[in-house]
């Protein structure tokens, strides 16, 4: 360790009350501002990864939309061709319509999907999700009548007042023609299962039916709207994009899921870029409190300062001894504020202290991911500002001339 290092921790230990207490106050400040980046980049990672899982568990990795036509007619053998590419794991076709529902007390306007149980298994989490009944279509017959069952999101069964068992009417204009004044078609369901999938705008607006039932109801005749697969794993969608397409024969619309919710996922990243921008601002805070600390501290040590300089010290070596000053300072800040971030991060998701309304948010609690790139970053930053602000000290105490302090 050499000499500057070693005066250094000595200045940091000694001194007046007043100028220990400031060098704590400034740590203090440092380690907050720390924490909160480091929390809140965490609170975002967490954030979009559990959307990200909970939303392509329940959609899709890569959806593929005919390009030609509203519809896909020739789905079965499409089915196959894509499960034949490599990276591929499953793949399932679905109808996805809007349409209204009524049950004895209510009313809403919903999403239906309509899809064969068995090959979505393979394809998404929503047959997990179920957290009452079974994720089955199953028909009963009461005399000459039979109904088909219907999984409903848990929130739009509470919203319609029904429970397992109960009817429900879905109603549907897709290809009537509206100028001879055609009544919606109607359907009559059962409803054989609950779906949670902890996303609200899923839970209050999603449906599920079987495919002929769907086809039957929106009048698509042998046809689906899209074909949905699942990727072994998620972030290979952009390198299997085109591959796919190119095996298609380029004639179909082929997107990945971090196209199809771009939006949602762009808005989630630019967030956290102005966070991490806003809360640095507490680190800059605390910078002023380094420059203000060490302002004192050449004060106070004018004389040590003017020993040294007649021992033999360069001005080079006292401005050594400062910015050391302002980095332990900013060692102590970021070590202790990562600690405290990842209390915090440990707290929230074994507690789940941070609720969130899910009628705004997609989730209902606040999940919380650390990444160790992150709280890299977080500290390279404070280091480079805490850096920053003990230069200027530093240079006013290697400006001290010993025919100035011998004078005093």
């Amino acid at each position: 360790m050499g000499y500057e290092a070693f005066i250094a921790k000595r200045y940091l230990r000694s001194g007046r009350f007043f100028i220990s207490i400031s060098t704590w106050i400034t740590i203090l400040g440092v380690t907050l501002g720390v924490a909160v980046v480091c929390f809140v980049m965490s609170m975002h990672n967490g954030f979009e990864s559990e959307i990200r899982s909970r939303l392509l568990g329940t959609t899709s990795h890569v959806s593929i939309f005919s390009t030609r036509d509203e519809l896909i007619s020739d789905y079965l053998p499409l089915v196959d061709s894509l499960e034949a590419i490599e990276g591929v794991l499953a793949a399932s076709p679905f109808i996805y319509y809007k349409a209204a529902v009524s049950s004895a007390s209510a009313g809403d306007g919903i999403i239906i999907r309509g899809i064969d149980p068995e090959m979505e298994k393979r394809t998404s989490n929503v047959v997990k999700d179920v957290s009452v009944g079974d994720f089955s279509f199953h028909t009963i017959t009461s005399g000459e009548d039979t109904t088909a069952g219907i999984v409903l999101g848990a929130t739009l069964a509470q919203q319609l007042g029904v429970f397992l068992g109960e009817p429900v009417v879905l109603y549907s204009i897709r290809g009537e023609n509206l100028r001879k004044h055609t009544q919606p078609r109607r359907a009559i369901f059962y409803v054989s299962g609950l779906l949670e999938t902890g996303m609200y705008e899923f839970d209050s607006q999603m449906a599920y039916i079987a495919l002929k039932d769907a086809q039957e109801l929106f009048r698509t005749g042998d046809a689906v709207t899209a074909v949905h697969l699942k990727l072994e794993n998620i972030y290979d969608a952009e390198r299997l994009t085109p591959i796919i397409d190119s095996a298609l024969g380029y004639k179909y619309d082929v997107v990945p899921w971090y196209v199809l919710h771009k939006n949602l996922f762009s808005w989630i990243a630019i967030e956290k870029k102005i966070l991490f921008l806003g809360f640095i601002l507490i680190v800059l805070v605390a910078a002023f409190s380094i420059i203000s600390t060490l302002v004192m501290l050449t004060m106070e040590k004018r004389a040590e300062i003017g020993i040294l300089k007649t021992i033999g010290s360069t001005p080079a070596a006292i401005r050594k001894i400062f910015v050391i000053n302002g980095l332990v300072i900013a060692t102590g800040g970021v070590v202790v504020g990562w600690s405290l971030a990842l209390l915090a991060a440990w707290l929230q998701n074994r507690y789940q202290l941070i609720s969130l309304p899910p009628d705004i948010y997609f989730i209902s609690y606040l999940p919380i991911e650390t990444h160790l790139a992150d709280f890299l970053l977080a500290g390279l930053v404070t280091f480079i500002i805490c850096f920053m602000a003990a230069l200027y000290p530093a240079h006013q105490a290697s400006k001290l001339e010993v025919i100035d302090v011998l004078r005093q």
